[in-house]
């Protein structure tokens, strides 16, 4: 599976609220032969805008949704996005899987609210983080902070995910995430990670960048510096080693 993430600036308020700048990009990489693209955390209003994330938050069926699916089937090519999600009275720190066809495969609230703000943004995600089929692979979704702690990325590879997608909105300071523990959530579920971050200013805070597609043996297929960048990767299937050392692994843990 060809796989790319887009790491860029946080957006203005006009392309914040519409994510109709995405459909040349999209259609480019479709071209390519690129299968999933992913995009950092709350692409939809924008990260640091707490502002906004009520105000200017959606539902599933809204007209966010409705024009990143439209952008998939024009371009031939799935893509996930984070964004704010308004479920009734509630809004969630959210992210979507929307395949080539314009459906839905994936959704997810996240668990792991980071900061005053975001949980003064956002309630907590209460499902278990979603695996599915997508092109012949099983796919698993996390959001950021979520990916730090190591039970969710086992309890994804425990139900079969190969690939785990994950919007984030990464500050500076942390770099260790993308350096260390990304590779590391790779390399102990035997899973493939597409990290995708923001890099510069914020209002008050600034992102880091480090954007990284990692193998599941640990090892970098594509890494971002402190730029904007588009990375693409194939991804490799786990090998007969991985297997064996994943269901070792589990077997223990089941024990």
């Amino acid at each position: 599976m060809k796989v790319a993430l887009l790491q860029l600036h946080p957006l203005d308020d006009a392309d914040s609220a519409d994510p109709g700048w995405l459909a040349p990009i999209a259609r480019n990489l479709g071209n390519l032969g690129v299968d999933v693209l992913v995009l950092p955390e709350l692409i939809l209003p924008g990260y640091n805008r707490p502002d906004a994330h009520r105000d200017l938050s959606q539902s599933l069926s809204g007209r966010w949704v409705q024009q990143i699916s439209s952008i998939a089937r024009d371009a031939n090519l799935a893509i996930t996005f984070g964004w704010a999600e308004r479920a009734g009275d509630q809004v969630y720190n959210a992210a979507s899987f929307i395949g080539a066809d314009g459906a839905i495969r994936g959704h997810y609230r996240k668990i792991q609210l980071f900061g005053p703000m975001e949980r003064q943004s956002f309630q907590h995600g209460s499902d278990d983080p979603p695996v599915f089929e997508y092109r012949g692979h099983r796919i698993g979704m996390l959001v950021c902070y979520d990916i730090e702690f190591p039970e969710h990325a086992r309890s994804l590879a425990r139900h079969g995910a190969e690939i785990l997608v994950v919007p984030t909105a990464n500050p500076v300071g942390y770099d260790h995430v993308q350096e260390y523990l990304i590779p590391a959530r790779a390399s102990e579920n035997a899973v493939n990670i597409i990290y995708a971050n923001y890099i510069g200013p914020d209002g008050d805070m600034a992102f880091g960048g480090g954007s990284v597609i990692v193998g599941p043996d640990g090892r970098p297929l594509a890494s971002a510096g402190r730029s904007p960048a588009i990375l693409i990767a194939d991804l490799p299937k786990r090998t007969d080693f991985a297997d064996d050392t994943l269901s070792t692994q589990l077997g223990e843990l089941r024990a």
